[in-house]
């Protein structure tokens, strides 16, 4: 009789969270059995390993991540509005994988020299020509500033964005769609033309 697939979100869940507080070179496959109420060897009945753990913690994170951003990039929006669609979605994912943005935020580097976790390289570069591709067309249309320096600008974007995963907590006072609200109304002033600013 196979695992449930309930029972195996669980297990993975509560993996992920002791991986963000803890660490993937720290964290054993008993002390997340610990955490999950049960025997180190009934952990290895639903996974071979904790590197199989991590795997699916990520790459289910970016999964969804990418179907968020494909939608908002294949939408045909504004430069603007794209940027404005990929802060959101980004919030929304740090709002259902809190735990797994922390993992890739302090552990891709070192699981991505591992042949088995190429795909976080590969996900960085796409991450990069997304934002990259939005702000260039912003600046082209004369919706950002002109002396706006694009890359600075989208390692801004990007750093402020995700280090919210440190601090966000679901079902908080504000939800994440009120948080890129105000997020956005904060950045996006910055990088827009004066002239723009100053209208009624």
């Amino acid at each position: 009789m196979s695992p449930s697939p309930e029972r195996r979100r669980e297990l993975l869940s509560t993996a992920a969270e002791v991986f963000a507080a803890q660490g993937y070179n720290a964290t054993t496959v008993r002390r997340i059995a610990d955490e999950a109420g049960m025997l180190a060897g009934s952990l290895y009945y639903h996974f071979d390993s904790k590197e199989s753990m991590v795997d699916e913690i990520l790459s289910t994170f970016l999964d969804e991540l990418w179907a968020g951003y494909e939608a908002v990039l294949g939408a045909g929006l504004g430069p603007r509005e794209t940027v404005e669609a990929l802060v959101t979605e980004s919030f929304r994912e740090i709002d259902r994988h809190r735990a797994a943005v922390a993992i890739y935020q302090k552990e891709s580097k070192h699981l991505s020299a591992q042949p088995r976790f190429g795909y976080l390289t590969e996900s960085q570069r796409r991450f990069e020509r997304a934002w990259l591709g939005a702000l260039e067309r912003g600046v082209a249309e004369g919706v950002f500033r002109a002396d706006l320096d694009i890359r600075l600008a989208y390692r801004f974007l990007r750093d402020t964005v995700w280090v919210a995963a440190s601090w966000y907590r679901p079902g908080g006072q504000h939800s994440p769609e009120e948080i890129a609200r105000q997020y956005l109304s904060m950045v996006l002033d910055g990088i827009t033309p004066r002239e723009r600013q100053e209208r009624p």
